[in-house]
């Protein structure tokens, strides 16, 4: 959040544990919510409230793969890493429920366009990660809002 936050973007962070909350609520704006035993927070009515880009870091919680892809706009961006298959062999987690099958973030975001995908071992710290940049396509009469210049 900081580092978005610092170059002048709008942040919302959620999470269910208020320590953590209390940090991320210097950058943005924050919501504490479960989101894996109660309701999707951030919705519009009865729609999933949409934003330009998502970022998932370290958190694994399959059942909300749609919504989180729903929840990018159009011609908007996803960024997400977490734990893979072989972190169980250097540390936690380790439970395959919390880990990443080989390409699996490639298969649950499918229609995104993939911008980068790596999947491996990272040496500092030691783990096991799989990284994903997808933009979520733009319907088909909407028109292009300048150049798709993409640096990593």
């Amino acid at each position: 959040m900081k580092w978005l936050s610092d170059l002048g973007h709008q942040v919302t962070g959620i999470d269910r544990s208020p320590e953590a909350l209390l940090e991320a609520a210097s950058y943005g704006a924050t919501v504490l919510a479960d989101i894996e035993n109660g309701p999707w927070p951030l919705m519009n009515g009865r729609n999933v409230q949409q934003f330009q880009a998502l970022v998932v870091t370290n958190y694994l919680w399959r059942p909300l793969f749609p919504v989180m892809a729903e929840s990018v706009a159009p011609g908007g961006f996803l960024i997400y890493e977490t734990f893979s298959q072989g972190q169980e062999t250097v540390g936690k987690p380790s439970r395959p429920d919390f880990l990443l099958q080989a390409g699996e973030l490639l298969a649950r975001f499918p229609g995104f366009r993939v911008i980068a995908f790596e999947e491996g071992f990272l040496e500092n710290p030691p783990r096991f990660v799989q990284r994903l940049v997808a933009q979520r396509p733009r319907p088909m009469d909407a028109p292009a809002q300048g150049p798709e210049v993409y640096r990593l």
